[in-house]
């Protein structure tokens, strides 16, 4: 088998694992979620979710986009792989120290109850050691491997979730749930660092040359800004929650975000092929990068626009999963899973900016979103809540598509024609499965209401002629036919 070849496979295996570890990921950790917050309540639960928050808004500072760095620079050269680790280990301890002491005083200045405060601290025994996870990872994805990684994600959620079940039997309160979680890290830790010496053979000597750190100090600096400036996004709302708005709301808002969170595996997973047909296309075929910019967006639109208005039509029937103190959480998702449409073909976009060298164009759209979405929260969380948050989420997933949509026309001439045609049969359909699960979820089970939307959903699409076999298998075969030439990475 030739080096294209090989290459090929290697991105198919690392797509299917990755894919499938994501999928028990998420299975298992909203099995979890669920679980707690039933256990926990509303404060408790909005308590564990801003100490989780928090710390990960800092986490971001730690690796300043090493571990980027170090997988692309792997990847070029894999002999100088422990030069790359090393001296990122190198840089990454003193930032450590210093992250950790502007957290324990930022935490301790915000004036937070003793509890919220241990779980913070705790929370953040986590932030450094998945930073340092991350790290080794990023090794062997530089090696074009995440079985290693693959086994690591879905192993450490269910430890998490034996370890958590076990405190809430024996009685514990909510730091024992965040105490399994740092239970969970700090074996992930030693299974990746182990993979990194013995599976790799690189040896573990934190240290810096100055000439290789500047060089990869240098190159981390667009990765870092759009890291932390993603990250904010993310996470910051629940921050503002927690502040502006107290526990309990963050606690109703956790219910909507966790679920449209856990969903998200599939775009991620399938912007993971794209990136590099589209890289591979952008530079040898850009007729081809037109006709399977315009396919990723159909298949897109065919999974989220279902998923959006179908849950939003039950969206009272899935909170009867958690108890009655949720009930305020219906309209914040609805809200949250409006968005997910434009969420799901946000990363397709992220995709082809990131392949096309459009990098920098995406972080300015990604900072232009993080200010805004921080206006609208401060704006609306002091009368709204956990609702004005929501609001933040779909406005500002809705932007970050306009934004994007906006620089498209510079990189590829794609058919919009062809693109809207579907977005509207698509919607057609999902309106009907809408409709239909609107108004059977009051005499059967909610699971058959799904099984039987889901199928007049797709008998919908093919009577319209927007859904087809062939369809998928192109794309399929797209994949293959454009994926040698770039590391998924």
């Amino acid at each position: 088998m030739n080096l294209m070849a090989q290459k090929v496979v290697n991105i198919a295996k690392n797509t299917s694992y990755y894919t499938l570890a994501l999928i028990l990921q998420k299975v298992v950790s909203f099995s979890y979620f669920v679980i707690i917050a039933r256990a926990l309540g509303p404060e408790d639960l909005g308590k564990y979710y801003f100490a989780l928050s928090f710390t990960t808004i800092f986490a971001v500072f730690i690796d300043l986009g090493f571990s980027n760095v170090s997988t692309r620079e792997t990847a070029k050269d894999p002999e100088r792989a422990g030069q790359y680790l090393n001296n990122i280990l190198g840089l990454k301890l003193p930032l450590t120290l210093v992250v950790w002491l502007a957290l324990v005083a930022s935490v301790n200045l915000m004036g937070y109850p003793q509890l919220t405060k241990m779980l913070v601290y705790l929370a953040s025994a986590c932030m450094i050691l998945d930073s340092f996870t991350l790290t080794f990872f990023s090794l062997s994805r530089g090696f074009h491997n995440l079985i290693f990684e693959s086994v690591a994600s879905v192993s450490y959620q269910i430890i998490v979730l034996v370890a958590g079940l076990a405190t809430l039997k024996l009685g514990y309160g909510v730091e024992w749930q965040m105490g399994a979680l740092v239970a969970a890290s700090l074996l992930n830790t030693i299974y990746a660092y182990l993979v990194v010496v013995r599976k790799w053979k690189v040896k573990v000597r934190p240290t810096i040359d100055r000439e290789l750190a500047k060089k990869m100090i240098l190159i981390s600096l667009p990765f870092a800004t759009f890291g932390i400036a993603q990250r904010f996004y993310t996470y910051f709302d629940t921050v503002l929650l927690s502040r502006l708005a107290g526990d309990e709301a963050v606690g109703i808002y956790q219910v909507a975000f966790k679920i449209i969170f856990a969903l998200q595996f599939l775009p991620a997973a399938f912007s993971a092929s794209l990136y590099p047909a589209f890289a591979s296309y952008w530079q040898n075929n850009r007729s081809q990068l037109a006709i399977t910019f315009e396919r990723a967006m159909n298949y897109l639109l065919i999974i989220a626009m279902p998923i959006s208005i179908g849950i939003i039509s039950i969206a009272d029937k899935i909170l009867l999963l958690f108890t009655n103190s949720y009930a305020n959480a219906l309209w914040p998702l609805r809200l949250n899973i409006a968005a997910l449409v434009f969420s799901f073909l946000n990363f397709a976009l992220g995709a082809l900016l990131n392949a096309c060298d459009q990098q920098r164009a995406n972080t300015r759209n990604m900072i232009i979103i993080t200010l805004t979405s921080a206006a609208i929260n401060l704006a609306l969380i002091p009368k709204y809540q956990a609702v004005g948050a929501s609001v933040a989420v779909l406005v500002s997933n809705i932007m970050m598509f306009i934004l994007g949509m906006r620089l498209i026309p510079a990189i590829t001439n794609y058919d919009r024609r062809k693109v809207a045609i579907m977005a509207g049969k698509v919607l057609l359909a999902s309106a009907v499965m809408g409709a239909l699960s609107t108004l059977l979820k009051n005499y059967l089970n909610v699971f058959l209401v799904v099984a039987i939307s889901g199928l007049a959903y797709f008998g919908l699409l093919f009577a319209v002629r927007a859904f087809r076999k062939e369809d998928i298998l192109s794309i399929v075969s797209s994949f293959k036919r454009g994926g040698g030439g770039e590391q998924t990475s």
